[in-house]
């Protein structure tokens, strides 16, 4: 072959080699990308929505374990936060923490309580229940150390702590930082979504 050729083919195999280490670096410890696939976190976030998680805010960890080795900060009330579930870890759910560790909660004809004062929760969809019946009443619970208590913003429907109990604190992947893309349908973007920050 040709030398200038080798030389070229070199160059490529050095850049591709250096984007994929660049690409891994970055889905290991900085963001990662996940699609929002069902409603249980309406308005807040919308089917078809396509998010960013920053991975780092909570602390570096040796990729494919759960060891932290640069903490960082430590999740806070009302993060909306990417976990892979407590009954199946195959899969990620999307949630937003209402209980941290020590915290005492209890619902009472749907209203929630944190630590005996009444939450204020701007985000709730309001939605009617489609699916089930929803847990209107619990509690009161303790969240234990190294446990948080997770709710969706549809409270009507949606699968949550009320249901498969706490979620520990090494099942957190990252919080939700923005919408990337959305779609609404097949040929039908969200353009005023993109972009928007998740709170």
């Amino acid at each position: 072959m040709n030398p200038r050729w080798q030389q070229v083919l070199r160059d490529y195999a050095e850049a591709l080699i250096f984007a994929l280490i660049l690409a891994f670096f970055i889905r290991s410890f900085v963001v990662q990308a996940f699609k929002i696939p069902s409603g249980s976190m309406l308005q807040t976030l919308q089917i078809g929505d396509q998010i960013l998680v920053n991975k780092f805010i909570y602390g570096v960890k040796i990729p494919f374990t759960d060891i932290t080795i640069i903490p960082v900060s430590e999740p806070e009330h009302g993060d909306i936060v990417v976990f892979r579930y407590p009954k199946d870890e195959s899969k990620d759910y999307i949630k937003r923490l209402i209980g941290l560790p020590g915290d005492t909660l209890q619902m009472k004809d749907n209203q929630m309580y944190r630590n005996g004062e009444k939450l204020t929760e701007p985000y709730l969809s309001g939605l009617p229940p489609k699916n089930f019946p929803p847990l209107q009443n619990f509690g009161p619970i303790t969240v234990p150390e190294g446990k948080f208590f997770a709710m969706g913003d549809n409270r009507n429907n949606s699968s949550d702590s009320r249901y498969w109990g706490f979620v520990d604190r090494t099942q957190i992947i990252g919080k939700a930082w923005r919408v990337y893309w959305s779609w609404a349908g097949p040929l039908d973007i969200r353009w005023s979504r993109i972009g928007k920050l998740v709170q």
